[in-house]
């Protein structure tokens, strides 16, 4: 007897193919020329077939970039490193962040969902939601380890901390003020725990 076909894997491959197509047509046109039509006819499907699972391009390259994500998570196991060298551990995360902006698989959807949240309020709060909250949890978590080590003061603002981190990275590469380099990554990183009060082997400033 055969069997009939499986709509939720034909589904599956819908939606990925959408999705890559979304992220391909984005490298070669840019976001400003890119359209539900074009990601259809790149896709194989119906435009139809898209607007029934989203509402908007925006919202096909949120869920592109959320899919680019738990790949990139998938490879490196979902882990923030804790070697016991809150420093170092920061670093090596903040570096990789500058290598990922510097990829175009990852720049160009950011850069494009950064502009159209700022203007959909519910787009920009589901990208802050679903992909930059869980980014920022992992170093708010990190940060408490080392708190929770006598290696930050009791009082210290963990969220501000991570904000004081991550945010100076997001603006220089947004504005593109300033080359974003691993000596940036590494400058910010002891200026931050400078401030904050990191104590390590005992004494303070110790890095």
């Amino acid at each position: 007897m055969t069997k009939p076909p499986d709509a939720a894997r034909r589904s599956d491959r819908s939606r990925r193919a959408i999705l890559d197509a979304a992220l391909v047509l984005l490298g070669e046109v840019g976001y400003n020329k890119l359209t539900i039509e074009a990601i259809a006819a790149r896709a194989g499907v119906g435009k139809q077939t898209i607007y029934r699972w989203w509402s908007s391009k925006a919202a096909v390259l949120l869920d592109a970039s959320l899919a680019l994500a738990g790949e990139a998570g998938a490879e490196t196991g979902w882990s923030f490193p804790d070697t016991g060298d809150l420093a170092a551990d920061l670093k090596s995360v903040l570096r990789a962040t500058v290598d990922e902006f510097a990829d175009a698989r990852y720049e160009a959807p950011a850069r494009a969902l950064a502009a159209a949240g700022a203007t959909d309020p519910e787009l920009g709060a589901r990208f802050t939601e679903k992909l930059l909250e869980p980014q920022l949890a992992l170093y708010e978590a990190r940060l408490r380890a080392a708190r929770e080590a006598g290696q930050l003061p009791a009082d210290a603002d963990l969220r501000l901390t991570v904000e004081m981190l991550v945010g100076p990275v997001t603006y220089r590469w947004l504005m593109r003020t300033a080359p974003l380099t691993h000596a940036y990554a590494d400058a910010l990183v002891d200026a931050v725990l400078g401030g904050v009060g990191y104590v390590t082997a005992g004494r303070p400033g110790n890095r």
